[in-house]
This record gives C-alpha cells, sequence and structure tokens, in this order.
C-alpha cells in the first residue's frame, strides 16, 4: 500500500492518536473474525485514507451525551481524551467526497496509524470495512478500561479477554503520544522505543507501566524494545491492527453514521 504523506497537521493527528488507542481496549469482547480487508475503500471511495491522513471498532468513544445517557467518553477513565473535533473535521471532508461511504471507526483506525507515521514510527496497513456502532454507554467501560494501578497479572487478564496476548499489552503501552503528560518525558513528540528506555531507568509515569519491569516474560520483552527499535514497531503495528478486529461490526451490522457524534 502506498502511503502520502504530509506533516502539516501533526498536532491534530497526534491529538486524535489518544482517541483512538484508548478506544481500541475499550471495544467489545472478540467474537467471530471480522472481515476486514485492506483496500476497502479502493473502489467506493478512492480518497478515504488521503483525506483521513490530511485532515487528520464501532467508534462508541466518539459519540457526545445525551439529557438520558452518560456516553462513554464522558466516563471517568476517559476525560481526559481530546482530539474529538479532528475526527469531525476528517468525517465532513470524507462525507463531502463519499456520502454515506466511510465509517467513523474506519476514520479512527486511519488516524491512529497516521499519527504514528507522522510522529516517526511505520506507516502500516489497516484492514478496513467497520461499520459504527448504535450504542455509547458510560457504565459499558467498567472492566473494559484498564486501570493505571494493576500489576502485570491484572493486566493480562484484562487483554486476554480481548484476544489479546501481553505482547500486544506492552505495544499498546506506549501508544498515548496525546495524553495531558507525556508518557515519555524525553521524546514526548516522537513515536519510539524511548518509552521503554524510560521503564528501564524507572522513570514510568504510570505504575501500570512500571508494572512491566515486575514480572519476568513482560521484562524480557521491554529491554528487548529499549535496544531493538525495529522490533517494537513492527510488533507495535501488528498488535494495533490486532486490535482493531475487537468487536467490529461489518456487513449488514451496525451503521455509516454522518455525524460520529450521534447514533
Amino acid at each position: 500500500m502506498e502511503v502520502q504523506m504530509r506533516r502539516g497537521g501533526a498536532t491534530h493527528l497526534v491529538q486524535a492518536a489518544a482517541v483512538v488507542v484508548s478506544y481500541v481496549v475499550l471495544m467489545a469482547s472478540a467474537g467471530v473474525r471480522a472481515q476486514l480487508r485492506v483496500g476497502f475503500y479502493d473502489s467506493s471511495c478512492p480518497a478515504a485514507e488521503i483525506i483521513c491522513f490530511v485532515g487528520g471498532c464501532e467508534a462508541s468513544v466518539l459519540v457526545d451525551s445525551t439529557k438520558g445517557n452518560t456516553a462513554e467518553k464522558d466516563a471517568g477513565p476517559n476525560t481526559s481524551l481530546r482530539g474529538f473535533e479532528v475526527i469531525d473535521r476528517i468525517k465532513a471532508r470524507v462525507e463531502q467526497a463519499c456520502f454515506g461511504v466511510v465509517s467513523c471507526a474506519d476514520i479512527l483506525a486511519f488516524a491512529a496509524r497516521d499519527s504514528v507515521a507522522l510522529t516517526g514510527g511505520n506507516a502500516y496497513q489497516v484492514p478496513a470495512g467497520r461499520r459504527d456502532g448504535g450504542v455509547s454507554r458510560a457504565q459499558d467501560t467498567g472492566g473494559n478500561l484498564p486501570p493505571p494501578t494493576p500489576n502485570v497479572n491484572q493486566l493480562t487478564k484484562i487483554f486476554a479477554s480481548k484476544g489479546l496476548n501481553q505482547k500486544d499489552l506492552q505495544c499498546g503501552a506506549s501508544a498515548s503520544p496525546g495524553q495531558l503528560v507525556p508518557m515519555d518525558a524525553v521524546t514526548p513528540n516522537s513515536f519510539d522505543e524511548g518509552f521503554y528506555k524510560g521503564i528501564m531507568s524507572n522513570r514510568g509515569l504510570l505504575a501500570s507501566d512500571q508494572a512491566l519491569l515486575s514480572d519476568g516474560n513482560t521484562a524480557v520483552q521491554v529491554v528487548s524494545y529499549a535496544n531493538d527499535p525495529a522490533t517494537f514497531q513492527s510488533d507495535f503495528a501488528a498488535a494495533m491492527v490486532k486490535m482493531g478486529y475487537i468487536g467490529a461490526l461489518t456487513g449488514s451490522s451496525g451503521k455509516i453514521r454522518a455525524n460520529c457524534r450521534v447514533v
């Protein structure tokens, strides 16, 4: 897949990454593998990925709360998420080009990939074809989002419930460049192995980050990623693609939202 790159909107796309990474962990438990594929929009909306990149898995975290419902974005663990307006602008551009074709869920996946690429990571291929969900409830975050102070065993169980392993857990740990406080204080604007070097120096910001050194299996992986950036980048891309299948709606399931904030 050929990726066209422009660095002008880097700041906004990095903010969007925080939305995406929290979202992929939040999604429902994995069931039957969704039918996603690379190049899904090549015929129906060829400009989709380019628009998502320049402007910037059922996308329930994008939905706004209403008088009768508190949405996922307003749940306690999600209150620091930023970049929703970036997704709004991308969606508006996509709708102008191809009305009713590209889902908010796929826009999130493209934005995550391009945020990584803009900050020095690999521009990995993103299988597409997700559709948007019709429900967003704050209470659904309970037990799905990892708390900031668990040990490795607790983290492993949470990720395993989504069909993910310890390698996926560690790759995702560094993927929050748009948080209010940088997870990597040394190179906060670069997507690199600095996060793992910080953990090795006991400078992990969250207890759940530093806990990776307390388990033999995860500690070995931390050392590997700190010393081998290429392996980290490759494993991270694989983990993001894997998470993109969790709870994805495809085919006749779900919908294509015209407005990502409204179900």
